[in-house]
């Protein structure tokens, strides 16, 4: 896979921050109220590419969806870049979402028109922006920096399941987003080819300076990521950085602990913090509950 070639609009882009406070999103299932985030405070910088993790309904899907302005919090505050996505009209919203984020939907083919070429499908995604943008990259570098350049005129149907996730990422990136959003991008792929979209979704990021924030279940593919953000329980409870677990601590205090370490503090337990010689630490008293006694 090459780098794009020339001095275009797609290599001058930098991407942008992604910030949330206090996010909280509620919807309606079964004639009850659902909380999907419960207060979620997040820093993603710009350029970074972070993987959501964390159990199915956990919520980082409905994260990413706030992510890219499809729906609106029901609390808290979303910006990315200069945009505050909480008080945008309609129209803007309209606007952020063609221009300044691209999103890969679950399956390749949500994301493509059948009927047309992998190059005719980054036109047709162009279309829209053409108006407001003048310098956005042609097709050809478009697919020539996913790697798909030699198979862009070809039909759809004649390519295989890695090369259409390369045509749908192609498109989430015809308009040099600031923003690219994945939701599982390489999910039902094979090892070969699931890595071949990771390194698509590397060189974009490299290339571009695009954020780039992906929702995954899979331990290879986070494993690869430089950062990676766990969602438990509708809130921020750990991350992965080069290979070290860490739990986060939340803007009110509380501290969400990784699964294994639920063994030794079930929920409930009474926990000293100890400063010792700079280092802190959390002691349990083995058996003793708050509220008991």
């Amino acid at each position: 896979m090459s780098a794009v070639r020339g001095h275009t609009a797609v290599a001058e882009r930098r991407g942008l921050v992604v910030s949330t406070s206090g996010l909280v999103h509620i919807y309606r299932a079964e004639g009850h109220d659902v909380a999907a985030l419960s207060g979620v405070d997040l820093v993603v910088r710009a350029g970074e590419m972070v993987g959501l993790l964390g159990p199915s309904g956990a919520g980082k899907s409905t994260l990413l969806t706030l992510f890219g302005g499809l729906f609106r919090p029901s609390a808290g505050r979303i910006r990315i870049g200069e945009r505050e996505l909480s008080t945008m009209t309609e129209e803007e919203l309209d606007e952020f979402r063609s221009g300044e984020v691209g999103l890969v939907l679950q399956g390749a083919a949500r994301n493509l028109l059948p009927y047309l070429t992998a190059r005719e499908n980054v036109e047709f995604a162009q279309r829209a922006a053409r108006s407001r943008k003048r310098d956005l990259p042609t097709p050809a570098e478009v697919l020539d920096l996913v790697g798909l350049h030699k198979r862009s005129n070809e039909a759809l149907s004649g390519l295989t399941p890695g090369q259409l996730q390369l045509a749908a990422l192609a498109v989430a990136v015809a308009t040099g987003p600031g923003l690219l959003l994945g939701d599982e991008p390489t999910s039902q792929l094979d090892h070969e080819a699931r890595d071949t979209v990771l390194d698509a979704l590397a060189h974009v990021n490299a290339e571009m300076g695009t954020t780039v924030i992906v929702v995954t279940h899979d331990p290879e593919v986070a494993a690869r990521l430089p950062r990676t953000v766990t969602i438990r329980d509708g809130r921020v409870g750990g991350e992965g950085r080069d290979g070290q677990e860490y739990a986060v601590v939340a803007a009110d205090g509380s501290l969400s602990l990784p699964p294994h370490a639920l063994a030794a503090f079930p929920p409930g337990s009474l926990v000293r913090v100890h400063e010792e010689d700079g280092q802190w630490r959390l002691i349990g008293q083995p058996g003793e509950r708050g509220g008991e006694g």
